[in-house]
């Protein structure tokens, strides 16, 4: 690994699902195992950057770069600015939230959120990392991920697929992604918020790799076949859309 691999993946001693604190100077060295004189120059260049800032008495925290960045990016992501529209029309319509992800290593980030209600919650908010194999959002990606990557992802964890119902060996993973390809669209319940409905279709770019995913988030308790239908073909429709003008882009 180079120096600036090195350096840069120090960033990644910050990934937490709930509870973000601090670190000081000792636990990032004893994470990574780098000479105390090393470890003191990545930092100063993070913290010069502004990747990290240093609070006495508290230690290290994501800096105020990584905000400016992120403003940067709600504002001026192409996806991001084409599937908006698309995303508050679909969520006022059905009362739900949009969510719109992206593949992120192998995982799914979710970039940006519409909230059609204020009465609905969902778990999946803007930032968060979820597998590859859970919630319809992730499904949608994962169904279109290059057939050397799926298998380097299942050789990896094949015990993960097959509690995920995917199937106990890489053929009948394939045969029961197809399903999804074929059928243009996933639908999940509670796999990532209780009580709650994802309806998911995929994102692609100007090549036709899979980009990323569209989604709504509505009450399970309100779902019927006929309503799953409907959500599902606008959903497919707004995902076109937003595929379209990324590839126009």
């Amino acid at each position: 690994m180079q120096s600036h691999e090195r350096m840069l993946g120090i960033l990644d001693l910050f990934d937490s699902d709930e509870n973000y604190v601090a670190l000081t100077f000792d636990e990032i060295h004893a994470r990574v195992g780098y000479t105390r004189s090393t470890l003191y120059r990545y930092l100063k260049a993070l913290t010069d950057a502004g990747l990290l800032s240093s609070l006495p008495g508290l230690g290290y925290v994501l800096g105020s770069r990584i905000i400016e960045l992120d403003y940067k990016i709600r504002s001026g992501d192409p996806l991001i600015r084409a599937a908006r529209p698309v995303m508050e029309e679909i969520a006022s319509q059905f009362s739900g939230i949009a969510l719109l992800c992206r593949k992120y290593r192998e995982h799914v980030l979710c970039i940006h959120q519409e909230r059609g209600t204020e009465t609905l919650q969902s778990n999946y908010d803007r930032g968060r990392v979820r597998p590859l194999l859970l919630g319809a959002a992730s499904v949608a990606i994962l169904a279109y991920i290059p057939a050397y990557q799926l298998s380097r992802l299942y050789n990896r964890i094949p015990e993960e697929f097959d509690a995920a119902g995917f199937g106990k060996s890489l053929a009948e993973v394939k045969a029961n992604l197809k399903v999804h390809r074929q059928q243009g669209w996933v639908v999940t319940t509670g796999e990532v918020t209780p009580g709650v409905a994802g309806i998911a279709a995929p994102v692609f770019d100007g090549e036709h790799d899979v980009l990323g995913s569209l989604s709504l988030t509505v009450r399970e308790s309100q779902m019927t076949p006929d309503k799953v239908q409907r959500i599902a073909e606008q959903v497919v429709l707004c995902a076109r859309i937003i595929s379209n003008a990324v590839a126009q882009n």
